[in-house]
Parts: structure tokens; sequence; C-alpha cells
């Protein structure tokens, strides 16, 4: 039982590893989160930043991805 929650937990740390890795990366890399139609609004000294956008693409892509994989 603790050798599966182990392997488990193991795999969901690389799994963060390797997603914030392309959250560094990919804004350097390929333009992500500054792509026309994400949102940004300044108030002030507040800010709002959503990226509607980069979140559309990403998804997309993560889908392709998951289907080559799964057949």
């Amino acid at each position: 039982m603790w050798d599966s929650l182990g392997k488990m937990i193991l795999l969901f740390g690389l799994v963060l590893v390797a997603i914030g890795g392309m959250m560094l990366l990919g804004g350097r890399l390929f333009g992500l989160g500054r792509l026309p139609g994400d949102v940004f609004i300044q108030k002030g000294n507040l800010g709002f930043y959503f990226p509607v956008v980069t979140c559309i693409i990403l998804s997309v892509l993560l889908t392709i991805i998951l289907n080559f994989i799964r057949r």
C-alpha cells in the first residue's frame, strides 16, 4: 500500500516540476501570456491579469498531446 502511494506522490511532484519549468520558460520561448485577447486591467496600483487566449491555446495543445498519448 505504501509503495503505490509513494510512487503516486513522486509522480505528482515530477509533474508539478515539469509544469513549473514550462511556465517559467514558456513566456520567454513562445511568447505565451502576452497574446492579443489576454485581459489586463490596471487601476492605480492594482492590476488584474487573466490570460484568456493563452489558456485556450494551452488547453487545445494539451488535448491534442493527451489524445496522441492515449492511442
